[in-house]
């Protein structure tokens, strides 16, 4: 029986934690595995009630649609549900309970992590559970100010009150303020959804671009931000560093410091 970890979501054929995930076990020598498994809403009890009984499975992680909903299947020890509202990874404890966890928030964060953020502006585009991550993640970190951009103004108004946020909400569509910092935590942009068409020139000279997305690489936004002559962070920042700390829970080790331009290189092939 070969233990494995999965990574679940609607759509599910662009994720690259496999890739992530079976790289790291081989440069470790694990004998484990790490899938892809495409499971829509419907079919969420289902699948946490099936993987519950399999002494093989170690946990997943999740993505799009559904880092709000797994709530309701695992057991929130640390509190995440009062606290960031979204999980990313589910794992096995030592009781062999599932337990829901946010590495998004600390992968998010690792890229600027050196920079100091207290009392600086930032704009976050989107309002799901990605972008509760990265709300948490700001907090924390003291931010001054955020502008979320949402489609629904009461939730997104909700998410900065629930984090404790000073800021405004405005729509998709409008111009943006000045900030020293804009994270695009919607799927705008990916492969397979609309493009995020959006006007760069309120941002300073030292403004960071970061787009979680990472199918593509390189999406409008963070060429347009690039064409500006803007800072940018891609997706794959994020997803290695959350895939870092999820895989830890999962196999027990920590992947390797060392080979992470080699990493990256698979994934951009």
């Amino acid at each position: 029986m070969t233990p494995y970890a999965e990574v679940i979501g609607d759509p599910i054929k662009h994720s690259k934690s496999p890739l992530i995930h079976g790289f790291w076990l081989k440069k470790l020598g694990i004998v484990a595995e790490y899938h892809a498994h495409h499971v829509t809403a419907d079919a969420l009890p289902t699948y946490f009630a099936e993987r519950r009984e399999d002494e093989a499975w170690r946990g997943c992680n999740i993505t799009i649609p559904h880092k709000i909903a797994a709530l309701d299947h695992v057991a929130d020890p640390g509190g995440v549900r009062d606290s960031i509202g979204a999980i990313n990874t589910v794992f096995r404890d030592g009781s062999n309970n599932l337990v829901g966890t946010n590495t998004d928030a600390a992968g998010f964060f690792a890229p600027i992590s050196e920079d100091e953020w207290a009392g600086r502006d930032a704009i976050v585009i989107g309002a799901g559970g990605a972008a509760r991550a990265i709300l948490f993640a700001l907090a924390q970190a003291d931010i001054g100010t955020v502008t979320l951009l949402a489609r629904s103004p009461l939730k997104a108004a909700a998410l900065l009150s629930h984090f404790g946020l000073k800021g405004k909400v405005l729509p998709m569509t409008a111009s943006l303020p000045s900030a020293e910092l804009l994270v695009n935590s919607s799927p705008l942009g990916m492969v397979g959804q609309p493009a995020l068409d959006i006007d760069l020139a309120p941002l300073p000279d030292d403004a960071i671009v970061y787009d979680i997305v990472y199918t593509p690489l390189e999406t409008g936004l963070l060429a347009a931000a690039r064409a500006q002559g803007l800072d940018t962070i891609d997706g794959l920042d994020m997803l290695i560093g959350q895939a870092a700390f999820a895989f830890e829970l999962f196999f027990g080790q920590a992947p390797p410091a060392d080979c992470e331009d080699e990493l990256r290189e698979l994934l951009i092939k």
